[in-house]
């Protein structure tokens, strides 16, 4: 178990991602307390970005730092600027399942030179400035080669068609199926575009006739791989002693939550066979 150094923030429905509400009253209550966190970190979910601005505001008022994960959301915009610059650190990943990738590993971004200092410090085993090996701190060999932040650098021209492409998918699943009772897609926020990277949906069971993990099970029987949403961390046995803010809109996301099948290079057969198969499913 993760010991009470953590504290969760519930969703919001616009978003989906941190409520900006709840943070501020969160952190209004925690500096009457004298216990204000060290740091805020917001994840920008499914290729959409949170709401920055009132977030980015309350950390300031309160001189909490702002850490991004827009590990999902590149490519994405926030009034016209990328997620993951707003923050003391900005945090991207390039996993295989992200929209470009160097098979692993990702990157970390700040304005403070100090911070880069010492991430580049501690990602290269923090061996103190000596001759022979000597470490006076704990470090990690988390370094990207140069071979695969050249793939990544190469792929970075291209990123501009793969958001298009996750749009797409996004568009014709949400045209063929959004007419349907029960099925309601994840919303775009109005002050940014989303990637799409996930197409993701929730369903009603009662209106469609069918629940989120019936739904998930006839898929995966017709081959057809999908995913619920991200579990609420507060729900993860790994942090059931931590506090948590709310909860109930992350718990409702993530139990009728789906994620689709969302690649860049899903071809329009591919999309029909989805389609159809979730159609099929509907209890007319």
């Amino acid at each position: 178990m993760i010991k009470q150094i953590l504290l969760f923030i519930d969703s919001d429905r616009t978003t989906w991602n941190m409520n900006p509400d709840l943070l501020r009253e969160t952190l209004e209550k925690r500096a009457k307390l004298g216990k204000l966190p060290k740091a805020v970190v917001i994840v920008h979910l499914y290729g959409q970005s949170a709401d920055i601005d009132p977030i980015l505001a309350a950390c300031l008022e309160y001189e909490v730092p702002l850490v991004e994960d827009a590990a999902e959301s590149l490519g994405a915009t926030y009034k016209d600027k990328s997620p993951g610059i707003f923050g003391k650190i900005g945090i991207f990943s390039f996993n295989g399942n992200k929209i470009i990738t160097t098979s692993g590993g990702g990157m970390l971004v700040s304005d403070d030179r100090n911070i880069v200092e010492k991430a580049r410090f501690l990602a290269t085993q923090a061996r103190d400035p000596a001759p022979h090996y000597q470490h006076s701190v704990v470090g990690y060999n988390y370094r990207l080669s140069n071979v695969l932040a050249g793939i990544g650098r190469g792929q970075l021209r291209v990123l501009e068609e793969r958001v298009n492409a996750r749009r797409h998918n996004f568009e014709v699943y949400q045209q063929a199926l959004g007419k349907l009772p029960g099925i309601e897609f994840m919303p775009e926020a109005d002050f940014g575009r989303a990637t799409r990277w996930l197409t993701c949906l929730t369903i009603d069971p009662a209106a469609f006739g069918a629940d989120r993990e019936q739904v998930r099970l006839e898929l995966g029987k017709q081959k057809i791989e999908a995913r619920p949403v991200w579990k609420p961390l507060h729900l993860q046995p790994v942090f059931a002693e931590c506090e948590s803010i709310g909860g109930a809109i992350s718990e409702d996301l993530f139990d009728r939550g789906l994620c689709l099948p969302s690649g860049s290079n899903l071809t329009a057969e591919d999309l029909e066979r989805v389609i159809n198969a979730i159609d099929g499913i509907y209890i007319r």
